[in-house]
């Protein structure tokens, strides 16, 4: 199998939930392709779902350190973040996702991330004026929407009471 081959095969294997012969091939890839950031995102994204995120760190690093169109990019970003934070590694997760949101600020899941990290830091106050404002923006119910500037209005003032 040539490279593309290999990759498509392991892509389906992680569709077919054949999670650990997904990642072993995602590993052969890399260990022969090391220098793939698209096979490196791949990788750390097979070690995610297998639950052993230490071991996606160096992938997800390796895949935002190359060449991926925004999309993946984006994605590395988030997953790096999101990784960061399950190991308790807050400020690393904080960094890197402050980082994403610079890049990518049109993206509203780095936000709803980004403020599952500020929830870990005991920062709620920003962590739900993000996850309002998250909501507000993106949400397509109407009942949401009809309260949208209220919504908006609160975001960063729940701590304050009128008389």
């Amino acid at each position: 199998m040539n490279k593309t081959q290999q990759l498509h095969f392991a892509l389906e294997l992680r569709k077919e939930n054949k999670l650990i012969e997904s990642n072993e091939q995602l590993l052969q890839l890399v260990e022969h392709y090391p220098n793939d950031a698209y096979l490196h995102y791949q990788c750390a994204w097979s070690f995610d779902v297998l639950g052993e995120e230490a071991k996606a760190v160096s992938h997800y690093e390796k895949a935002i350190q190359g060449d991926l169109n925004d999309e993946d990019m984006a994605n590395a970003y988030l997953g790096l973040g999101s990784t960061f934070r399950t190991l308790g590694k807050y400020e690393q997760s904080q960094e890197i996702l402050c980082k994403a949101i610079q890049l990518f600020p049109k993206n509203q899941a780095l936000q709803v991330f980004y403020a599952m990290t500020l929830y870990n830091l005991n920062d709620h106050q920003t962590a739900m004026e993000l996850l309002l404002n998250c909501i507000s923006n993106s949400s397509t119910d109407v009942h949401v929407q009809k309260y949208k500037r209220a919504i908006q209005f609160y975001a960063d003032k729940l701590d304050e009471t009128w008389s």
